[in-house]
């Protein structure tokens, strides 16, 4: 039996293993691409290990686009979008899991059917409403946008009921507000439904696209997502530089899942616990 056991599980690991390494050869490509001429980039077999790496690229790429400002914009909207989530997505859930109200249930699941609606859907009545309030061409559109999650506030609801009730109503015995019920005993225990929000919310804005590309028109107000196309012109594409962009890109998101990541599976886990 134990033999059995351990067979099926190195049989598990060894298929883990293959499925990270897939998952991983497109970034180390990324990294190879990003020290190489173009003409070199797509030569086959791959040649992982340049013989003269391009260390140029990475200063070229500083030079050929504002990519400090593109970055800076970027880190602007994905930080306040971040917080913004945080705050709407675990205030609305503690309201749905802990408070009690008329029409609380069909309330919560009109809102999560939102989740099913693509967002090409509405895109252009919200283009317009955006342009009515004169906010085209502005950060403030995009935030505002993203301000709200209902993703967010599932996964905040289903990890606050997994949380007692008994802690609520011993602190509404003791005189507690609501406001101070979510401030001091729901958001101190939910670190990992808040890390993972944090991890979800950061790596969506951060490479959003599509969203910076309908509102933003003017270069200096453009991401780093817009700015990787400026290396794509009409008689082609600077491949090397895209990637060394892309490595840069890449960092910040690395380091927020790299420093989250150990509450990251225990938030996902724990939000199922209960419905």
């Amino acid at each position: 039996m134990m033999k059995s056991m351990k067979i099926g599980r190195a049989v598990l690991y060894c298929i883990l293993i293959m499925l990270a390494f897939f998952m991983l050869v497109p970034f180390a490509w990324m990294l190879s691409a990003s020290l190489k001429l173009n003409q070199d980039i797509f030569v086959f077999p791959i040649q992982w290990i340049p013989d003269t790496p391009q260390w140029q690229n990475y200063r070229t790429i500083w030079m050929k686009i504002p990519l400090l400002k593109f970055i800076v914009n970027t880190g602007k909207i994905t930080l306040i979008v971040t917080a913004f989530q945080l705050l709407t997505s675990s205030f609305a859930a503690y309201a749905f899991a802990k408070m009690e109200f008329k029409f609380k249930n069909q309330l919560f699941l009109a809102y999560i059917a939102t989740i099913a609606v693509p967002w090409q859907v509405y895109m252009v009545p919200q283009y317009i409403f955006m342009r009515q309030l004169h906010l085209n061409d502005t950060h403030l559109a995009i935030i505002i946008l993203q301000a709200f999650s209902a993703f967010g506030v599932f996964l905040m609801r289903q990890f606050y009921c997994g949380i007692p009730d008994s802690l609520c109503e011993a602190a509404r015995v003791d005189g507690m507000s609501e406001y101070g019920i979510w401030a001091k005993i729901m958001l101190p225990l939910s670190k990992p439904a808040l890390s993972t929000l944090i991890i979800f919310t950061f790596v969506a804005t951060w490479n959003d696209f599509l969203g910076p590309m309908i509102y933003l028109r003017t270069e200096e107000k453009k991401t780093l997502q817009l700015g990787l196309r400026m290396f794509i012109s009409q008689f082609g594409a600077e491949y090397g530089l895209i990637m060394a962009a892309s490595v840069i890109a890449l960092i910040p998101v690395l380091i927020v899942f790299l420093s989250l990541q150990k509450y990251f599976v225990q938030g996902i886990a724990m939000s199922g616990v209960k419905g």
